[in-house]
């Protein structure tokens, strides 16, 4: 053997021990490879539409409600509810997303108060003059100084004392022979509340005084000064205003929101901003009944001890209102403040429908209750063990208006199965049929005004605004042709009103050639017709009333139809087939 062929020999030995010890090492792996691609579970591409999530499909193709091409579903767990919002673990913790089970709770009412401290008007006192007379002297001066029981307040000089105290002297020189007159001249000084010390003392000395001193009745502190030196009083005039100020009232403001959350009874902390540091305490023992027509509230009242007297009248207080051990919350469901989004009169929330791992967030309306503190009671919309936003409810709100999914700016539309239910409630206005009413004449002449409805649809259709507006003219022509021969009572009345509705909405569409515009006065001009020709019928022929679930603004509007076939009048070439026969009538 040469070398040559010795080496070619070697070399195919090589090879041959190489692809030997690599089947012996590898050979498995392809069996495996298949085996785990075997395993996968096939993934089926779902197709929806944009615009109406409900729709389904296998296979690519168009929305059979708008005619917009369907686009795939981003991930399969999103079929089970497609007006849900789903987010990753890792997008949650970047927004802050915090949720929360929904639960029973012992949570009490704490809502925060504004009020004053005023006098107790209980021992509040009018000190007046029991004398008529002219004021000579004033003995307390100014207001705040403190008087007790018997000080003398003001000395007044009354010429009707002297004639009264004269009388007395006369009366005491006969009482022997007229005691009743003795004892009435005595009676008329003791009503000017001069006391028998005094009555005694006139009679001992023999002489008549012309000036009379006022004492305190009451111990206090003087809140209000009425009089000055030289001021002419009549018997029963206020002299002063005097407060006992050991103990003080606060008043509350309860707004009409709160007046059912705060009862007789309920404990309040309150804190005075000339006193740092310390909270007084104390029980509301009345409600005021009456709300104050200028301010719209009511009072709450709590009485304070202030023997001290560091409570001013009119100093202004904080206080919080907390309920009682018996004042839980009665239906024992309640979400933190955080986790509502308030758009007018609905409050939403968004409920977690998936899992831990996989949250799929779901906008739901709410009906609340009061507000406890920090926390809303729940009165409907959510049930104990459900799972919702509690921080982080805007970003869940902004995501959701992104992908297009019911959100508080775009609320839930009605479905095809409730539209259907509300056409044939709007159809039935009220139960009215006027077709055994109706003339011939009459039925001829509103044939004609559907033809023109329908040759203005059609304009509408094709987006032809010209043709829009002469088709309109030719309707209020027709319309102000009709008679109501034949009819009377209920059917005439019914037929005036929309006659009048039909008017004004054609009419409006002559003053314009601006397309959306028809398209919008189109909405309401279709609402008039279809509740006419339901009352009256529209003898042998067969009228679709079609619905499109998008137009007005989302808020949905109905057309009728001649055909079965959907031709949208509110988006033409846009959305042509958008919409569905939601009734017939014959």
């Amino acid at each position: 053997m040469t070398g040559r062929n010795k080496n070619i020999l070697i070399i195919a030995g090589t090879l041959v021990a190489g692809i030997l010890l690599g089947w012996l090492f590898f050979g498995g792996s392809d069996d495996t490879e298949i085996h785990d691609h075997s395993s996968e579970v096939a993934q089926e591409t779902i197709w929806t539409c944009s615009m109406h999530p409900q729709i389904r499909a296998t296979e690519p193709g168009k929305c059979p409600i708008c005619g917009m091409d369907l686009i795939p579903l981003e991930s399969s767990d999103a079929m089970e509810n497609p007006d849900a919002v789903q987010m990753t673990e890792y997008a949650m913790k970047l927004a802050n997303i915090q949720t929360q089970e929904v639960g029973n709770t012992s949570a009490e009412r704490e809502i925060e108060l504004n009020g004053k401290v005023v006098v107790d008007e209980r021992i509040s006192y009018t000190q007046s003059t029991h004398v008529p007379g002219r004021i000579e002297r004033l003995l307390v001066n100014f207001t705040g100084e403190e008087v007790r029981r018997g000080q003398a307040l003001a000395v007044v000089y009354s010429p009707e004392l002297v004639t009264a105290q004269e009388e007395l002297l006369q009366a005491y020189a006969i009482r022997e022979s007229q005691p009743e007159l003795f004892e009435a001249a005595k009676q008329k000084l003791r009503n000017w509340r001069i006391g028998e010390n005094q009555i005694n003392r006139i009679l001992e000395s023999g002489k008549a005084t012309d000036r009379f001193t006022i004492t305190a009745d009451v111990n206090g502190v003087v809140t209000e000064k009425l009089v000055e030196v030289g001021d002419y009083v009549e018997r029963g005039m206020p002299l002063y205003q005097i407060a006992d100020l050991s103990k003080m009232w606060v008043l509350f403001d309860l707004y009409e929101r709160t007046l059912n959350m705060v009862d007789v009874g309920d404990k309040v902390e309150f804190t005075v901003a000339s006193i740092p540091g310390e909270t007084f305490t104390g029980t509301i023992n009345f409600i005021d009944p009456i709300i104050d027509r200028q301010t719209r509230v009511a009072t709450a009242r709590v009485e304070v001890s202030n023997i001290d007297q560091r409570l001013k009248p009119e100093m202004f207080v904080s206080g919080v209102v907390t309920g009682g051990g018996d004042e839980k919350v009665a239906s024992g469901l309640t979400i933190p403040r955080s986790a509502v989004l308030w758009t007018g009169k609905r409050s939403i929330v968004y409920v977690n429908e998936g899992s831990a791992n996989n949250p799929l967030f779901v906008m739901r309306e709410l009906v609340l209750g009061q507000l406890l503190g920090s926390s809303y009671v729940i009165q409907e919309g959510l049930a104990a063990g459900e799972e919702i936003v509690v921080n982080g409810t805007f970003t869940v709100d902004a995501a959701a208006q992104l992908a297009g999914k019911p959100s508080m700016m775009n609320p839930v539309t009605a479905t095809s199965a409730a539209a259907q239910v509300d056409v044939r409630q709007y159809l039935q206005d009220s139960g009215y049929d006027y077709r055994a009413q109706a003339s011939k004449e009459f039925q001829q002449q509103l044939d004609l005004l559907v033809r023109d409805y329908l040759q203005l649809k059609d304009a509408l259709v094709e987006g032809q605004a010209e043709e829009s507006l002469n088709f309109t003219k030719q309707f209020v022509n027709t319309l102000q042709q009709i008679t109501e021969t034949g009819m009377a009572g209920e059917a005439e009345a019914f037929w005036k009103e929309k006659k009048k509705f039909l008017l004004q909405h054609s009419e409006e569409g002559l003053n314009t050639t601006d397309l959306q515009k028809q398209r919008e006065n189109f909405v309401y001009l279709s609402e008039a017709i279809i509740k006419t020709v339901a009352a009256f019928g529209t003898g042998d022929k067969t009228v679709y009333v079609d619905y499109c679930p998008m137009a007005n603004s989302d808020k949905g509007a109905y057309w009728l139809s001649d055909v079965a076939e959907i031709k949208n009048p509110y988006y033409g070439d846009a959305m042509l087939t958008c919409g569905e026969i939601v009734e017939q009538i014959k």
